[in-house]
């Protein structure tokens, strides 16, 4: 018997290139499909990246995020069976993790549980890693709770710093790692479900 096709939900806030990376290594596939990104920001690059690429969009404000009538609906009209958030800020409602268990994916850039929680996004994570003065830094893929980057950690990939390391050093290298593995986690993840 064929396995049904899984559908993967993107969800983003800022630039994007994790969306696109993801995209990309998705298309042409015929055991994955990206039916729709999500976005909290209507000025999300990441939207313009998802169409260029042929992907529909929609972007929900915070009410209708926190609103299973809003949410359930756009996710079920799509099929989803898997959520990604590949840079998504705003937390997902205890509601959403209960529809979708072990089915919704966070990156995370940095090695959690250090620096990890509430306001612990982009440049301010480099910024803490930074200045704690770790010798390394990384990305976690981690499934979503409903504590802040708080879920079961599904992989972690790590590089190494030097002390001569800028913040933007840092998140370049941190960077690197996401392009490289994030998708491959994603894929096996779903390959496996």
């Amino acid at each position: 018997m064929m396995n049904k096709q899984k559908r993967m939900v993107i969800f983003v806030s800022g630039g994007g290139t994790n969306c696109e990376n993801l995209i990309r290594y998705f298309q042409g596939r015929t055991d994955v499909e990206i039916p729709l990104v999500v976005s909290n920001r209507d000025d999300a690059f990441a939207l313009v990246r998802a169409e260029r690429l042929g992907v529909k969009t929609t972007v929900v404000n915070k009410a209708q995020l926190n609103d299973p009538e809003v949410m359930l609906p756009l996710l079920q009209k799509v099929e989803a069976d898997w959520l990604v958030l590949a840079g998504f800020l705003p937390l997902i409602p205890t509601y959403l993790i209960e529809a979708y268990p072990q089915h919704i994916v966070n990156l995370h850039p940095a090695l959690l549980p250090k620096f990890g929680g509430k306001g612990m996004w982009g440049h301010h994570v480099h910024e803490a890693v930074k200045a704690a003065g770790e010798t390394e830094t990384g990305m976690t893929v981690h499934y979503v709770s409903p504590i802040c980057d708080g879920g079961q950690i599904i992989a972690q990939f790590s590089v190494a710093l030097s002390s001569t390391d800028t913040v933007d050093d840092i998140a370049e290298k941190e960077h690197e790692l996401e392009m490289l593995h994030f998708p491959e986690v994603i894929d096996q993840l779903i390959s496996a479900s």
